[in-house]
């Protein structure tokens, strides 16, 4: 029996924080100022050392230690902002070439690197502070429009990255739910899917999807 290799992307750029800032918006102190850091980073259960999260309710926590943005992505946004999209700049914590983001299954398993083992968990919603660092006209709505959301990461195996280290990813679940489709178009059947399998201890699930499973439920009734 044949066994398919692995499918391989390649970590471009591992950012985090440069400097602390407080939003003209009022919601307080934001890290989302990342940059691209030389060498090699260890990546801990909360994510880059280093790093810092000033948001962890909404934008943090382990379910949310690592954020992953493509560069097919990025490439998307520079030809319609007509502007460069340098690693780091939507907050991201890992760019990546040649593994899907947005379109990652919801559980699915990266190794990043000789150590590093990776779990996607939820897509990133934008919010004003993403808005006011873009400076962009209608931000939120054209980022929600797009869909090309990235993916959030919990570590299962803490270590080291660095930019030019590989992207194996190694377990898909077959429920084939991704961050972008529960983003974009999320539908009653995915939450029941996604829910029995977090009920039966094949899915653990991100406690940022209990209100959008309630609002979904109640829409559908």
């Amino acid at each position: 029996m044949n066994i398919p290799a692995p499918r391989l992307g390649t970590v471009l750029a591992v950012c985090r924080v440069h400097q602390l800032a407080t939003t003209r918006t009022g919601f307080g102190t934001t890290a989302i100022d990342k940059r691209p850091v030389d060498g090699p980073a260890s990546v801990l259960t909360y994510g880059v050392f280093g790093d810092v999260q000033a948001d962890r309710e909404n934008h943090g926590g382990p379910d949310q230690a690592l954020y992953a943005y493509s560069q097919e992505d990025s490439d998307y946004w520079t030809a319609a902002l007509g502007r460069e999209i340098p690693p780091g700049l939507f907050g991201e914590n890992l760019r990546t070439r040649g593994v899907e983001t947005t379109g990652a299954v919801i559980g699915q398993r990266w190794r990043v690197g000789a150590d590093v083992v990776l779990e996607v968990t939820s897509p990133r919603v934008p919010c004003a502070t993403f808005a006011e660092r873009m400076g962009e006209p209608q931000w939120v709505k054209r980022f929600t429009q797009a869909g090309r959301i990235g993916t959030y990461l919990r570590v299962l195996r803490r270590g080291k990255v660095q930019a030019g280290d590989a992207i194996a990813v190694e377990y898909t679940p077959s429920h084939g739910i991704t961050v972008g489709k529960f983003f974009s178009n999320p539908t009653l059947a995915d939450v029941n899917v996604l829910q029995g399998l977090h009920d039966a201890g094949e899915l653990t699930l991100s406690a940022h999807y209990w209100p959008y499973f309630a609002r979904i439920r109640q829409q559908a009734t």
